[in-house]
């Protein structure tokens, strides 16, 4: 049986308790064993989380010890996947650019706040992970992000949609999914997400799901390769300032 690790916590306003009840559910429909926790530490045991399949973070505005994201980016170097939401994933450390480089990207405005309408637009591509999911509207935030180029985007959102400092420059389309590679492991982003509800939308939980199972599978199809990856650390620890 595949197994998952979903750690929610942090900021209330993201309602991240209901978030992780919502990715257990739809885990669980697929098979997996799920452990819930809500404290960082669970983190702790790099061991542990070696053997998952599927690491899942619901944590925003926190701070987190080295250790704990030393221990996260081995296990999905070694071919754990790692999949999350809005600020669950991508404004989870803001002070840990490790976190940053392993996710690919990191929140940085909403403009307008939340309840803006916008269209999120499918990418023309080959990818399964958007294959035959329409393009569709959503009232929530908008986020602004800075996305590491090496990312594959699977939807944008165009901006500006709200007036402001931005909205001087020219149009620009705003990655909403993406996937990208860490080591050995598969990483699934989606900025949607401000609260439950918004999970709860088809078009959103069809694209979580298809995340899921997509980073689930990297670790089984890594082991069928005999593939072998080292460990990057981070650069945290020696940063100089």
């Amino acid at each position: 049986m595949r197994k998952a690790l979903i750690v929610w916590g942090g900021w209330d306003g993201h309602q991240p308790e209901q978030v992780a009840h919502i990715f257990k559910r739809q885990l669980e429909a697929e098979g997996f064993e799920v452990d819930v926790q809500d404290k960082l530490e669970a983190f702790g045991d790099a061991e542990y989380l070696k053997s998952l399949d599927l690491i899942i973070p619901v944590w925003t505005m926190g701070e987190i010890e080295q250790e704990l994201v030393n221990n996260v980016s081995a296990a999905v170097q070694s071919g754990v996947g790692l999949a999350g939401c809005h600020g669950g994933m991508c404004d989870a450390f803001r002070k840990n650019v490790d976190w940053q480089f392993m996710t690919g990207g990191q929140w940085v405005a909403h403009p307008g706040n939340d309840g803006v309408r916008y269209t999120v637009e499918m990418c023309n591509s080959s990818s399964p992970l958007v294959e035959g999911i329409a393009n569709f509207e959503v009232a929530s935030e908008q986020y602004y992000l800075h996305v590491d180029p090496a990312v594959e985007v699977l939807a944008t959102t165009r901006f500006p949609t709200v007036d402001g400092p931005h909205a001087f420059n020219k149009a620009v389309d705003m990655p909403v999914a993406w996937t990208k590679r860490w080591g050995l492991g598969r990483v699934y982003y989606n900025s949607l997400g401000h609260q439950a509800n918004i999970m709860e939308i088809a078009e959103v939980q069809e694209m979580m799901r298809r995340g899921f199972l997509w980073c689930a599978e990297g670790k089984s199809l890594a082991a069928e390769a005999g593939v072998l990856a080292g460990t990057y650390t981070g650069m945290q620890d020696n940063q100089v300032n």
